[in-house]
């Protein structure tokens, strides 16, 4: 056996449940942790996640060096870095998966290149409760319907043997292994808007863990209705967490499951993490849906390529409250409520027929819980080409949805202040204030807040005539 091992860290920075660190710190004395900062995955992309992973390297350096382990950085392309890696150099290799076909493909292309260099690697099952190939039909073929997917994938985790605690033991030595590089400041966005997130956010598995115990003590039993509500605080807000590996969904799934019998909410609740192995699944067997629709029929619909419209929607400016209020607390924190996510989606892809592709590269960008699997998956869903979607012609009315789950425009007016003089009678549709009205609360349509950019029954006439000749 080689004398030193190496944890190539990737979107796990968590010392629990960590099979990669686990294994190597109770097999080798000495141990180091890398992480390979590939600017190809950043690059105009994921600008709000540049944040996430600058903090969460600190963090993580400072937990590390608690178990005498060092966190170095590089910065370059994994292939290139690790084929200069050869056998004399005595190094072992460990990693954690992470089920993206193009990481699938980048692990099997670096085992061959550690065999060929004679160094001993292995990679480890990563943040997910099953791996995708697990879950399949009787056949081998893989589900396109969610229902049934996780009716067999639940019982395949329940069945599954419980991994013994994978603790962390302290390295015997510490040592560094490749030249070391400041984490912060080469890696943060070039616009200092992601100062903000500072305000709503501490990347750290302590902090994980928190919202974890917070959740299940204080909000899980009522989560069933309270995930509909934006105003009020419902949600375990972990998936950042979960999406940069500070908390493995075992963890989470574990803690929360011995209450589901107690109340729907707990299977309401564990169901979004049925879903995230779901959209795992349908990239990694429909690979083709991350560059286009699943349902090829799309690929003719006749999308509007509207610069103005998709700048107003980006910025929150497209006339309807509840909508602008969604893509403003988007901006703001880089997270946003789950059932405004389908409303603006919605707002996007039908109100304003714009691709659903704008969409996902926006929400690629802004996000801090950003991942391929769900970000193309839910946008599939919301436009009605994915699977097991939503259909094209259901299209959520954006003052019905703001009146029915923030009926006093809480919600709104926290995240669209020019509006906090609205009474809530009209708050979600602002333009029928007759304009004395708008002038005595100093609220002016059109000027202090924008007129709707589109009219919501023609929009919605529209987007069905669209689909309809998209069928014929």
């Amino acid at each position: 056996m080689s004398k030193k091992a190496v944890v190539w860290i990737r979107d796990d920075f968590r010392i629990k449940n960590n099979s990669a660190l686990s294994y190597a710190t109770n097999n080798y004395d000495t141990v180091t942790a890398l992480y390979i900062y590939n600017k190809e995955n950043f690059d105009n992309i994921r600008e709000a996640q540049k944040w996430w992973v600058s903090k969460s390297l600190i963090n993580f350096k400072n937990e590390l060096i608690k178990y005498n382990i060092e966190l170095e950085l590089v910065f370059s392309d994994e292939i290139t870095f690790f084929s200069k890696i050869k056998g004399k150099q005595e190094i072992s290799i460990f990693w954690n998966k992470i089920y993206e076909p193009s990481q699938l493909k980048l692990d099997d292309d670096l085992i061959k290149i550690f065999e060929k260099n004679k160094i001993l690697s292995k990679c480890f099952k990563g943040n997910v409760l099953n791996e995708y190939n697990n879950v399949t039909k009787d056949d081998g073929s893989p589900y396109k319907v969610y229902s049934p997917f996780w009716r067999i994938g639940e019982q395949i985790y329940l069945d599954s043997i419980p991994s013994k605690s994978l603790n962390v033991k302290r390295a015997k030595s510490k040592i560094k292994l490749f030249k070391n590089n400041n984490v912060p400041d080469q890696i943060l966005p070039k616009k200092n808007w992601y100062k903000k997130f500072e305000k709503y956010w501490d990347p750290t598995e302590k902090q994980s863990e928190k919202y974890l115990n917070d959740f299940i003590e204080n909000r899980m039993l009522k989560y069933g209705v309270d995930r509909d509500y934006p105003a009020i605080n419902g949600s375990s807000k972990l998936s950042p967490f979960i999406r940069n590996g500070q908390i493995h969904v075992s963890n989470i799934w574990d803690k929360c499951y011995k209450y589901k019998s107690k109340n729907i909410s707990v299977k309401k609740y564990l169901n979004e993490l049925g879903w995230r192995e779901f959209s795992h699944s349908l990239i990694n067997y429909f690979p083709q849906m991350l560059k286009g629709n699943l349902r090829k029929e799309f690929d003719k619909f006749p999308w509007d390529k509207n610069a103005k419209n998709l700048k107003a929607w980006k910025n929150g400016m497209t006339g309807y409250p509840i909508v602008d209020a969604g893509m403003r607390q988007l901006y703001e924190t880089g997270w946003m409520h789950n059932r405004i996510r389908m409303v603006v989606g919605s707002f996007l892809v039908k109100h304003l027929r714009i691709n659903w592709k704008e969409g996902e590269k926006y929400f690629r960008n802004c996000l801090l819980d950003f991942n391929e699997a769900n970000n193309v998956a839910q946008w599939q869903w919301v436009a009605g080409c994915g699977a097991d979607a939503a259909p094209y012609f259901r299209i959520f009315n954006p003052i019905l949805q703001g009146e029915k789950f923030d009926k006093q425009g809480l919600y709104v007016k926290k995240w669209v202040p020019e509006l906090e003089r609205v009474p809530s009678k009209f708050i979600h549709k602002p333009w029928e204030m007759e304009t004395k009205y708008q002038e005595a609360i100093k609220t002016k349509i059109g000027s202090d807040y924008p007129s709707p950019i589109v009219v919501h029954e023609e929009a919605r006439n529209a987007a069905l005539k669209a689909f309809q000749t998209l069928k014929n």
